[in-house]
């Protein structure tokens, strides 16, 4: 049985926990009741899910359905190792997922999620399940073609990802300003691409495809450019409760290791998903497959060794 917040619902009570994480020190810790024992006492477990992160987790229809393949991993983790508690799903923003998991009103984030050493230090993370190329999208009529053509140019990105350190970076290098326009997610950073207030859209390659297939006219967009960064992407919940990780990895571990996780992969990155019954056509990678076969936790700097 799931039980899914109302929009209004759920958006004050992150604005209301943001707002008390504003004044609290910024060393605080998560609660001392273990994650297990915090759900065995409620009877329920928290998700944090996205609303607009297409094919990893996104809202469907009305109903506030929440699907994707981080979620369908979440729910498998989560049935096998809390088979009676209920399900419910909180969307939340890259911005706000990090302080709603350390305060605990998460107890596991199913969103699109890097995994970097200074994330490391404010949450736990799983073994990791997608590796991202972070690439742009344009118009198809663009001529943007390479990220080196980026300067003196309007980009997207969305408010909390690391695609907006990565454009500092990339405008380092090119010593040429890049002005960067940040939508507070991603549904909002693509409509800045989809009315010409952005010349490029920078995101995660699968997130971009996502939203492209989703899209009023997926043919008007392509994604291009040499990325500019490779990026491990993870579930994640609260610091400093080994049990709880040990768990969820050990879930993960089977699913990888049994070929299950490889079907999920395809079910979300190749066949037809809703609500357009379009595919992505982003067909299992080698670097994944060889993380399947030998699962780790590495964070981002060690892809960039």
């Amino acid at each position: 049985m799931a039980i899914f917040c109302k929009a209004t619902l759920t958006a004050l009570a992150a604005g209301l926990t943001l707002a008390c994480a504003a004044f609290a020190p910024a060393h605080a810790q998560a609660p001392a009741t273990s994650t297990l024992d915090k759900i065995k006492a409620s009877g329920k477990v928290v998700l944090g899910v996205r609303e607009t992160s297409p094919p990893m987790a996104y809202a469907l229809g009305a109903n506030e359905k929440y699907v994707g393949y981080h979620v369908e991993l979440c729910e498998r983790v989560l049935k096998e190792i809390v088979p009676q508690a209920k399900l419910e799903y909180m969307a939340v923003t890259a911005q706000n997922t990090l302080p709603l998991v350390q305060n605990g009103t998460l107890d596991i984030g199913c969103g699109p999620t890097t995994n970097n050493t200074a994330r490391q230090q404010q949450v736990a993370f799983a073994v990791t399940t997608y590796v991202s190329e972070v690439r742009m999208a344009v118009r198809k009529d663009s001529d943007l073609k390479s990220i080196s053509q980026l300067g003196n140019r309007t980009i997207a990105a969305s408010t909390g990802t690391t695609a907006v350190q990565l454009l500092r970076k990339q405008e380092r290098a090119l010593g040429a300003p890049i002005k960067t326009v940040l939508g507070k997610d991603h549904h909002e950073s693509f409509l800045l691409l989809e009315t010409g207030r952005a010349d490029a859209f920078v995101l995660d390659d699968n997130l971009l495809a996502g939203m492209i297939a989703n899209s009023k006219d997926p043919s008007a967009y392509r994604i291009v450019g040499e990325p500019l960064g490779a990026e491990p992407i993870a579930l994640l919940f609260r610091k400093d409760d080994p049990t709880f990780k040990a768990a969820v990895d050990g879930v993960l571990t089977r699913l990888m290791q049994s070929g299950e996780m490889e079907k999920i992969y395809t079910k979300w990155f190749v066949n037809p998903i809703p609500p357009k019954n379009m595919s992505l056509n982003l067909p299992l990678g080698t670097t994944l497959r060889q993380l399947f076969a030998t699962p780790n936790d590495k964070p981002l700097e060690t892809y960039q060794q």
